[in-house]
């Protein structure tokens, strides 16, 4: 199989090239080809069960931060023209130094074949490395792309929302309300629904998030700059999930992206090394 993540002219997104799912889109500015029980601390956060909905969810950061780290679990379904496809990821993620590193996964194509060979990324602030890149990238190196320069700031451009950058997005959440408690794997939470505005959330976010979730507000533009939601938190105010929707117009056909991430295991050691200057590509990347 080949995914090909292509870049385009003008302002609008690119769209994901799958052989055999060709209908299949995501937002991306770069090429990608390849082949082949939790315990919470206690962070210190809002107790979720005082705190108004929209607290809690513009809180969610805050508790993150204090939290400092935990693993992650990602999955991010696109649709368009009737076709699905699913990129899932998993690794860690260091909230107080805004880093993290995942393993993804990219789909089998329609015929069955074995997966693609995993894209370790490193997401760091203004910045996404992958390695495992594709063609015309040597095995060792990696790729540095800026994410103020990618027109959905990356929210969904490297198959993972950041984690922390998702819950940047929170502090634009308008309309949040109370859906109920459910159980999310042996976690009680509290379940809480609204849409967040880009432009809003790129506002108030931090620095570190500025630049991407700025560019985001660009490139999606303010009449679709609204992400319904849905995230959970525990009883310390931490998020434990969150689900975003997406949507875009590529290629004039519609595209929908479901971007959910699983945060758990809070605390545990989350070690991100960036790569050195002399192990990034800078080549030319073949289509």
């Amino acid at each position: 199989m080949t995914v090909r993540w292509q870049r385009r002219g003008g302002a609008g997104f690119a769209g994901a090239v799958v052989t055999g799912v060709t209908a299949a889109a995501v937002a991306a500015g770069v090429l990608v080809t390849g082949c082949g029980a939790d315990g919470s601390p206690g962070a210190g956060g809002p107790d979720a069960h005082t705190v108004e909905p929209g607290q809690v969810v513009a809180g969610a950061v805050d508790a993150l931060v204090a939290a400092r780290s935990s693993k992650t679990s990602t999955s991010m379904e696109m649709a368009a023209g009737g076709t699905r496809v699913t990129i899932r990821g998993e690794g860690v993620y260091d909230f107080a130094r805004r880093m993290g590193q995942l393993k993804v996964l990219l789909p089998k194509d329609a015929a069955g074949a074995e997966e693609h060979r995993p894209i370790t990324e490193l997401l760091a602030p203004g910045a996404l490395y992958m390695k495992n890149r594709g063609a015309g990238v040597p095995a060792d190196k990696w790729v540095r792309v800026d994410t103020a320069t990618l027109p959905d700031g990356n929210l969904v451009t490297g198959g993972v929302t950041d984690p922390m950058v998702a819950a940047e997005l929170l502090r634009g959440a308008g309309a949040v309300s109370f859906v109920g408690e459910e159980d999310l794997a042996g976690v009680r939470v509290r379940h809480y629904r609204g849409t967040a505005d880009i432009p809003r959330a790129a506002g108030a976010a931090g620095p570190h998030a500025r630049g991407s979730l700025a560019a985001a507000a660009k490139g999606f533009g303010r009449s679709k700059g609204a992400v319904p939601f849905d995230a959970y938190f525990d009883a310390q105010g931490l998020l434990r999930k969150l689900r975003q929707q997406f949507s875009y117009v590529n290629g004039g056909r519609t595209v929908a992206v479901a971007s959910t991430t699983l945060l758990y295991g809070f605390g545990v050691p989350a070690v991100v090394r960036l790569p050195a200057e002399r192990d990034i590509y800078a080549g030319k990347i073949e289509s």
